[in-house]
C-alpha cells in the first residue's frame, strides 16, 4: 500500500543505477491503493518479488514479513523495499532486522511508514508511529541517503545503504509510540490488546446509537 507522496518519493529516490540488472523484493506488495512496483520496474530490475501476508495484486508470494529471512535467506536481494508495513506489524524490530537482512551489502533500503497525527486504521491492524527521529536511531547501522517527513501526511520515507561491513545495532529497548497505548512504550502486552479490543467494541455500540452524520467526529474523538 501507498500514497501518491510515496511513489513520488521512490520515483525520485531511487536511481536507475540502484536497480537496474539487480534484484528487488518488496515486502507488503498488496496494490490497495497504489503501488511502487511500475516506478521501480521502469528502472529494469533484473527480478522483482512481491510478498504480502495474503494474495492479490502485486503479490508474487505469500508471505509474512516476519518470515522474510526463513522463506529468502540473508543477503538475497539488492534492493528491499517496504511502504506502509511497519505501522501494522506487532513485533516491528523482528521485521527491521529482516529488511536489514535481507538486502546486499552496498544494496539500498527503501522504507515509508506513517507518523502521530495519522488516525487509527483497523484493517490491517494498527500498532506503532515512527517520526524521522525514531528511523535516525533505528536506521543508525546504515548509510542513510534521504531521509524525510511526508510532505502530505504525517509520515516517514527514507531511503539508506547496507554498508559493506555490517554491525546491526541493538534496538531491544527502544520504545515507540503506541497508537493503542497513546504513548511510547517498548513492546505490546495482551493486556493491552484486550484492552483496546473492548473499548472498541464499546465505542461501536455507542456509535451505533448515534446519527450517521455525527459518528466519524465522535468516533475520532473517542479513538484518539
Amino acid at each position: 500500500m501507498c500514497s501518491p507522496a510515496v511513489i513520488r518519493f521512490a520515483r525520485v529516490a531511487l536511481e536507475e543505477s540502484d536497480v537496474r540488472g539487480r534484484s528487488v523484493l518488496e515486502i507488503g506488495s498488496l496494490d490497495v491503493n497504489g503501488s511502487v512496483r511500475p516506478v521501480v520496474e521502469s528502472l529494469h530490475p533484473a527480478s522483482y518479488t512481491g510478498v504480502d501476508i495474503q494474495a492479490g495484486p502485486g503479490v508474487d508470494i505469500v508471505c509474512d514479513a516476519t518470515e522474510v529471512l526463513d522463506r529468502f535467506g540473508k543477503e538475497s536481494f539488492d534492493v528491499v523495499i517496504s511502504t506502509e508495513v511497519l505501522e501494522h506489524v506487532r513485533e516491528w524490530r523482528t521485521v527491521v532486522r529482516n529488511f536489514k537482512l535481507a538486502v546486499k551489502p552496498n544494496g539500498v533500503l527503501l522504507v515509508t511508514t506513517r507518523s502521530v497525527g495519522v488516525d487509527f486504521h483497523r484493517h490491517p491492524f494498527d500498532f506503532w508511529r515512527f517520526d524521522t527521529a525514531d528511523f535516525d536511531v533505528i536506521f543508525s547501522d546504515l548509510t542513510i541517503e534521504d531521509l524525510q517527513p511526508d510532505p502530505e501526511d504525517p509520515g516517514v520515507l527514507l531511503k539508506a545503504r547496507k554498508p559493506a561491513v555490517f554491525a546491526e545495532r541493538d534496538l531491544s529497548g527502544y520504545r515507540l509510540y503506541s497508537i493503542l497505548r497513546q504513548k511510547r512504550i517498548a513492546d505490546v502486552r495482551p493486556q493491552d490488546l484486550l484492552l483496546f479490543h473492548l473499548r472498541y467494541r464499546l465505542v461501536r455500540l455507542f456509535l451505533d446509537c448515534l446519527p450517521r452524520s455525527r459518528r466519524r467526529v465522535v468516533r475520532e474523538r473517542l479513538l484518539r
